[in-house]
């Protein structure tokens, strides 16, 4: 596309922050606005899988992402009583295949420093409304704009995913949430390994190697433990007291590390939703990261499907002549992509995060040995590095 255009970008997480990098070293003006007073991050740590390492090779940050992560050689999933449920190693995807564990701040902060104009970003300015197709309303009333190009990339729990009603097919709140914080990894055993433990559905306990954290000494780790939606504004300190119990129970090897959590505002709550749109584009406006699909996090895409997102706009806007062209070329270049990973996401969900303790028996007995078949292996593989890009092929 010849020219500069105008763009209005609203939220600056994952979505946003790499969309800002790709649309302004294309010459295009862009206004970004941030609902928070102040830029930073949001959630827990996560699994940075080699799509999106890909995207942040191109932008000139897999250096510096690398340098604050934690290389991730493996998944391990097990009962209580040591019956393996997931086993899966990268290098037998590819040889030099690998994840990243990584802080939310190691990102935000990787991105935020690449981007030029982060000075001119609009905080505290919390956008309500999208008007005429082409101008946003803040919620102090003001309008801005108008804009050739509006990316909504503010998150799951968008504002301005319903300007066209129309457009959404589900955006339901997942019954399942969770718990988390970071702890020190000095004394951990697996330091390139994501280790989970299940107990049947309702319960699911999390161990991954995330690196380095910002303005702290040392290498760290995500724990994170399942729990139901409607009891995470209710942890209290009782609360945390049964969740230990819990975790010496389930994985005692975890609980020691467990020691320095002496209140309940300690652990961070996440919920978690479940959306569908028609198109990701509608007119002049296009719809990134989670607040176009956003899934639960069985799968660990959130991150990697938005900066996929965010490239693919990138490469849209390049190779067409007019905004309506590129509109397309987006959904084309990320259709088939996000179907297979929203279906799967949605499919596999209550096999780990429910309250059909049922279905554990079967995910005990049966995920292990499909993991051994190389067909199934193969598929597998391809699901948990982001690749996955047909049902069959």
């Amino acid at each position: 596309m010849q020219g500069c255009l105008r763009i209005a970008i609203v939220g600056y997480g994952t979505a946003g922050q790499a969309a800002a990098l790709f649309l302004s070293a294309q010459g295009h003006r862009l206004s970004i606005f941030e609902q928070a007073p102040t830029l930073g991050p949001v959630g827990a740590g996560f699994l940075l899988q080699p799509t999106g390492l890909g995207v942040l090779d191109r932008l000139g940050l897999s250096k510096a992402i690398l340098e604050r992560g934690q290389r991730i050689e493996r998944l391990y999933g097990a009962t209580p009583r040591g019956r393996r449920v997931m086993d899966m190693c990268y290098r037998d995807h590819a040889p030099d295949c690998f994840g990243l564990g990584l802080t939310r701040g190691s990102l935000f902060g990787v991105l935020h420093d690449a981007y030029g104009g982060a000075a001119d970003i609009a905080t505290g300015t919390r956008i309500d409304g999208i008007e005429g197709g082409d101008s946003l309303r803040d919620s102090e009333g003001r309008s801005h704009g108008p804009f050739d190009l509006i990316v909504v990339a503010d998150g799951a729990h968008s504002r301005l995913r319903g300007h066209c009603p129309d457009n959404v097919r589900r955006q339901t709140l997942y019954p399942w949430g969770a718990l988390w914080c970071l702890l020190p990894a000095e004394s951990w055993a697996y330091p390139d390994q994501l280790q989970q433990r299940y107990a049947g559905t309702r319960e699911m306990i999390g161990m991954l190697p995330v690196g380095q954290r910002t303005e702290h000494e040392g290498r760290w780790l995500t724990f994170y433990f399942s729990v139901p939606g409607d009891k995470l504004d209710n942890f209290d300190a009782a609360a945390l007291a049964q969740l230990r119990e819990r975790v010496a129970v389930l994985w005692p090897e975890v609980e020691p590390l467990l020691a320095t959590l002496a209140t309940p505002e300690q652990m961070h709550r996440a919920r978690y939703r479940d959306v569908l749109l028609r198109e990701p584009a509608h007119g002049k406006v296009v719809y990134l990261g989670d607040a176009a699909h956003a899934m639960s996090p069985q799968l660990g895409q959130g991150v990697n499907m938005a900066l996929l997102d965010a490239e693919a706009l990138a490469d849209a806007l390049a190779q067409s002549p007019g905004i309506a062209d590129a509109m397309q070329l987006y959904r084309d270049k990320r259709r088939a992509h996000l179907a297979i990973y929203q279906r799967l996401s949605r499919w596999l969900t209550p096999w780990f995060q429910s309250e059909r303790n049922s279905l554990a028996g079967l995910r005990d007995i049966g995920f292990g040995p499909l993991g051994r078949f190389a067909l199934t292996r193969g598929h597998m593989l391809r699901i948990l590095t982001g690749t996955k890009q047909s049902w069959w092929h």
